[in-house]
C-alpha cells in the first residue's frame, strides 16, 4: 500500500502487488526523491520522470512502483478537485458495469508471484474457495454463483495438463478433464452462466488451438492468454483458429506493449492489469488505442483492493469498457479487511460511489495491526530523511 500525502493534508492511496519489500525499497530509494522534487507532481510528469532506462519495457519493480504511484496521484487529484476519478478520466459513459468472477480460492497466488498450482492454496477450506470447488464440483460452483447474481464466472481446468507436459501437447485424458468441467457448468445451468476460459499463456500454438477448438461448442465468453501475451503471431493464429473472442493483457505493459498485438489482429479483449501497466495514466491510454482498432477493454485484477477501485473508475469511464474481474474470495476476503468503502457490487452489477478521488480509504484496523510495517520518507528544511516504525 503506497500512501502520498500533501502538505495540506490531503492523501491519495496506491499499491503494488508481488515482491512488496523490493517494490518499497525502490520507492523510498529512488522514486521518493524524485517525486519530492518536483514543484506540481501530477500523473504524467511523475510518469515521465519515473520511466526507467532499464526495464522500461517490463512489468518489473521500476513499472509497478511508478503505476502504485500514479493511482495514488490520481486519487490525490480527484481530492483536491472533489470529483470521482472517472469524471477526470472523461466519463463515466456508464452508470455501471458487470462484473464476473475469477473462481480463485482466498490464498489464491499468496506465497509466491508464480503462477502453479503449487500456488493456488487449494489447502485451504472456507466458503469461497472457489479454484477447489471448480476443479472438483463446477455443477455447485455454478448454481452457487448463479443464485448470487454472478453470471459471469472464469475458470482454467487445463493448467495442471499443461504443467505436466509443459504446454508442449494436450494429452486426452487433460483435455477431456477440462471439458468435464465445461461439461458439468453448462448441463447445470445451460446458457445462464458466461464462462471464460484461462489458459494462462502456459500453451504452444498447436495445443492452445486444440483446445479452443474441442471447446468451441460450449460457447465461452473468451478464452484468455492461450499463449504467452508476448507471441503477436501465435495469438493471432489462435485467433485465426476458432470463433471464440480471444482475451490477453494483463502481464503486457503500455500502449506501445498492446500496440503490437492489435496491429497482428491478436486479440479481441484488452485485460491490462492498472497497476502492473504502469498506472491509470498508462492504462487509459492503452483503453484509447484499444478502442481505435474495434476491441474492447476489461480490466484484470487480481491485485488489490485499491487497485479494484482504480479499474472500476477506469472501465466505467471508456466507451469500449465491457467488463470488470473480480474475486469474491478477495472481495469479501482480505481486501475488505484493508480498505472500507470502494466500488458497490450487487450482484454481477459494480457501481461506483460519488465520493471524490477513488472513494476508497485504508481500514484503521488495518493500519493498526501490529504485523504491518511503515515507512515514510518526507521532506524537511535539509531535504529527505526516511523514518520505519514496526
Amino acid at each position: 500500500m503506497v500512501k502520498l500525502r500533501t502538505e495540506d493534508g490531503l492523501e491519495g492511496l496506491g499499491e503494488a502487488f508481488f515482491h512488496a519489500a523490493t517494490v518499497e525499497t525502490y520507492l523510498h530509494s529512488t522514486v521518493a526523491p524524485l517525486v519530492l522534487a518536483l514543484d506540481d507532481p501530477n500523473p504524467e510528469s511523475v510518469g515521465r520522470a519515473l520511466t526507467p532506462y532499464v526495464g522500461f519495457q517490463g512489468g518489473g519493480i521500476e513499472n509497478r512502483a511508478r503505476g502504485a504511484v500514479d493511482i495514488a496521484l490520481w486519487d490525490l487529484l480527484g481530492k483536491r478537485t472533489g470529483q470521482p476519478v472517472a469524471a477526470l478520466l472523461g466519463g463515466p459513459v456508464q452508470d455501471r458495469i458487470r462484473i464476473y468472477n475469477t473462481c480463485a480460492g482466498s490464498g489464491y497466488v499468496g506465497d509466491t508471484s508464480q503462477q502453479n498450482s503449487a500456488n493456488w492454496g487449494l489447502e485451504r477450506s472456507g466458503k469461497f474457495e472457489d479454484l477447489q470447488a471448480f476443479l472438483e464440483r463446477p455443477r455447485a460452483l455454478a448454481k452457487d454463483l448463479l443464485a448470487e447474481g454472478i453470471t459471469a464466472m472464469k475458470i482454467w481446468p487445463f493448467d495442471r495438463g499443461a504443467e505436466r507436459h509443459g504446454g508442449n501437447v494436450i494429452s486426452p485424458e487433460d483435455l477431456a478433464r477440462g471439458i468435464w468441467v465445461l461439461d458439468e457448468i453448462r448441463s447445470e445451468v445451460g446458457d445462464a452462466m458466461d464462462i471464460m476460459v484461462e489458459l494462462h499463456g502456459m500453451w504452444n500454438v498447436a495445443s492452445a488451438v486444440k483446445i479452443v477448438q474441442s471447446i468451441e461448442k460450449f460457447h465461452p465468453y473468451w478464452v484468455e492468454d492461450p499463449v504467452r501475451a508476448d507471441m503477436p503471431q501465435g495469438l493471432r493464429a489462435v485467433r485465426e483458429a476458432t470463433s471464440i473472442p480471444i482475451a490477453t493483457g494483463e502481464t503486457v505493459v503500455g500502449a506501445r506493449g498492446f500496440l503490437p498485438l492489435l496491429l497482428a489482429d491478436g486479440l479481441d479483449v484488452a485485460t491490462v492489469d492498472v497497476q502492473w501497466t504502469g498506472g491509470l495514466t498508462e492504462a487509459r491510454k492503452v483503453a484509447t488505442l484499444a478502442d481505435a482498432f474495434g476491441r474492447a477493454f476489461a480490466p484484470h485484477d487480481c491485485t488489490g483492493p485499491i487497485t479494484l477501485a482504480a479499474c472500476a473508475h477506469l472501465v466505467m469511464s471508456q466507451p469500449n469498457g465491457l467488463i470488470q474481474e473480480t474475486v469474491r474470495a478477495f472481495v469479501r476476503g482480505w481486501y475488505a479487511e484493508v480498505v472500507t468503502r470502494g466500488p458497490a457490487i450487487h450482484g454481477d452489477l459494480m457501481t461506483l460511489t460519488a465520493d471524490p478521488g477513488l472513494g476508497v480509504e485504508l481500514a484503521e484496523s488495518f493500519t493498526r495491526r501490529a504485523d504491518v510495517v511503515h515507512r515514510s520518507t518526507e521532506t524537511t528544511s535539509r531535504g529527505h530523511r526516511a523514518l520505519r516504525t514496526v
